[in-house]
């Protein structure tokens, strides 16, 4: 199993059931050192599945006092590929470690490191 950090749009249910067919199962999670941005989505599909224009996108700061609350869900690889086709070229995924010492994938606006 995979473990992924959302923060945004894959927390909706609708995004979820369109993403992966099923309804994901998360912990409460908090990452340091980052703070939420935006991008402007183009994807068709991704706008249609979200219903919005501008969707989150994690920008690193490295400061401790910046933090982003989110959920650390339990996915498969084949999942975790599904994921990647959501986020599209506006964000890459990279792993990071958590408050509670839990690593996990996370997607963060493209350039942003």
């Amino acid at each position: 199993m995979e473990k992924l950090f959302s923060y945004g749009t894959l927390q909706y249910p609708q995004v979820q059931l369109n993403t992966f067919g099923r309804l994901l199962e998360g912990q409460p999670a908090t990452l340091t050192g980052y703070v939420i941005g935006e991008v402007e989505i183009t994807d068709e599909a991704v706008l249609k599945s979200s219903g919005q224009r501008f969707h989150p996108a994690l920008i690193k700061t490295g400061k401790q006092s910046d933090i982003v609350n989110g959920t650390i869900y339990l996915i498969t690889k084949r999942e975790l590929n599904q994921a990647d086709a959501y986020e599209v070229d506006d964000y890459q995924r990279i792993a990071e470690t958590f408050q509670c010492n839990n690593q996990a994938w996370l997607y963060v606006a493209k350039n942003s490191l």
